[in-house]
């Protein structure tokens, strides 16, 4: 499995991938400064625009171009998303700590990016991510956007491969 064999993927099919993901033996699998792909969107997933979005995130123009990654140990750790815009403006926004929790996905261990961190804005804090190991140097993971009920609601997949 690759980056390029989930991005065929839909919504259904990667959800089923993720759930029979498992979580790495430390978190210095992630170490560095590992690929990033948008996947797939709820709710455009079957539509037309799919396809459009599918080959946007995958060309050198998306301004998402993945995490960097530092471990604690092998149950924690911090992080930060790199943005590239106009293939040259590089950024480094949003920074995130890595822990072990249930996923809200099926309530298995998974691998938390927490970015209720005081220097992010509120909208980026209304954002919860999880990760699964999916294969080897790839993993996969849903983006929600958290609800006032305590869970999070499902907005897209994506994958990190390094």
């Amino acid at each position: 499995m690759t980056i390029d064999t989930l991005a065929e993927k839909n919504v259904d099919e990667l959800d089923l991938i993720y759930r029979n993901g498992i979580l790495p033996s430390s978190f210095k699998a992630l170490d560095g400064m590992p690929k990033g792909r948008m996947l797939s969107i709820k709710y455009i997933d079957k539509t037309p625009l799919s396809v459009f979005i599918k080959y946007f995130a995958g060309s050198g123009l998306f301004p998402w171009e993945g995490k960097s990654f530092k471990s604690n140990n092998n149950i924690e750790g911090s992080g930060i998303n790199r943005i590239q815009i106009m293939n040259t403006l590089k950024f480094n926004w949003f920074p995130f700590k890595t822990k072990i929790v249930p996923s809200v996905i099926d309530g298995r261990d998974c691998i938390l990016l927490d970015y209720d961190l005081p220097e992010n804005p509120w909208f980026i804090r209304k954002i919860r991510d999880e990760l699964r190991k999916v294969s080897n140097h790839l993993f996969l993971g849903p983006a929600m956007w958290k609800n006032n009920k305590g869970g999070a609601d499902l907005v897209l997949w994506f994958a990190i491969s390094g």
